[in-house]
C-alpha cells in the first residue's frame, strides 16, 4: 500500500484570496514505512511575503524569487504523488485548497479530496478534547522535533509520517529484551532464573519392555548397524 505524506507552506492562509503556496515537502510510504523516496520543493508565489507568513516559516520573498514557480514543477509533483495515492496530510482542507488553486491556475487536474487522510481528524477522533497539534502529537508520542523551529514543508511531513504511523498504531515500542530503566529490568526479569533445576527423573526400560525389544530385534536379517 502505497501512501504520500504531504505538507506545504504558503503566504497566508487564504488560496482563494491572492495567497500562494511556497514550499511542498512529500515523503513516500509504502505500508506505512518511508521509503527514502521524497519530493521537496520551494515555489516563487510572484507576490510579497507578508510579515506575519514570514516568521512562520522563514522564506523570504528574496529567497523564493529564483524559484521555478508552481506551474513549473507541477507534473512533477503529479507523478510523484501518483493517480490515486492516499494524501496522508495535517488539517488537509488547507493544503488541499492550496494545492487545487495552484493545480487549476497551471492548467492541470485538481486532486479529488477523497484522497486526503486528515490526521488532525484522526488525532481528534482518538484522543477527544487533547491538542493535535503537530508539535502536541510529536509531543505525545516521544518523536524528537527539536529541528523543527520554524516550519519547513519537508521537515514537517517527516515529523507527520512518524504521527501517523503512531495514530494507525503502526509503531510497536518496547517489544525488545533490551532497553533502559523500565525495559531493562523488565527484560532482566524475564531472564533470570526462576528457582533450583528440577532433579532428574529417571526413565529406566522395564523388563518386559526390554525383552520383547530384543526379540524383535532378533528378527531382524543383516540390520545396518551391524554393517
Amino acid at each position: 500500500m502505497r501512501e504520500i505524506v504531504l505538507d506545504t507552506e504558503t503566504t497566508g492562509f487564504n488560496a482563494d484570496g491572492g495567497d500562494r503556496l511556497v514550499e511542498l515537502g512529500c515523503i513516500e510510504l509504502v505500508n506505512h514505512i518511508p521509503t527514502g523516496r521524497h519530493l521537496h520543493k520551494y515555489c516563487n508565489p510572484q507576490r510579497d511575503m507578508p510579515e506575519e507568513a514570514f516568521k512562520v516559516h522563514g522564506l523570504s520573498q528574496e529567497f523564493l524569487s529564483d524559484k521555478p514557480l508552481f506551474a513549473e514543477i507541477a507534473d512533477e509533483f503529479l507523478k510523484f504523488i501518483g493517480e490515486d495515492t492516499k494524501l496522508v496530510i495535517h488539517n488537509a482542507a488547507f493544503d488541499m485548497a492550496f494545492l487545487n488553486a495552484e493545480l487549476k491556475r497551471a492548467g492541470r487536474q485538481i486532486l479529488a479530496f477523497d484522497r486526503a487522510i486528515d490526521t488532525v481528524q484522526m488525532a481528534r477522533r482518538k484522543f477527544p478534547g487533547a491538542q493535535a497539534s503537530l508539535d502536541a502529537l510529536c509531543k505525545r508520542f516521544n518523536i524528537d522535533n527539536s529541528a523543527r523551529i520554524k516550519h519547513g514543508a519537508l521537515l514537517d511531513a517527516e515529523l507527520l509520517a512518524e504521527v501517523y504511523l503512531e495514530l494507525v498504531g503502526g509503531r510497536q515500542q518496547g517489544l525488545g529484551l533490551a532497553g533502559d530503566g523500565d525495559d531493562a529490568a523488565a527484560a532482566a526479569a524475564l531472564l533470570a532464573p526462576r528457582g533450583p533445576a528440577r532433579p532428574v527423573r529417571p526413565h529406566s526400560v522395564p523388563p518386559d519392555e526390554l525383552a520383547a525389544h530384543e526379540k524383535f530385534i532378533a528378527k531382524l536379517k543383516e540390520p545396518i548397524w551391524l554393517n
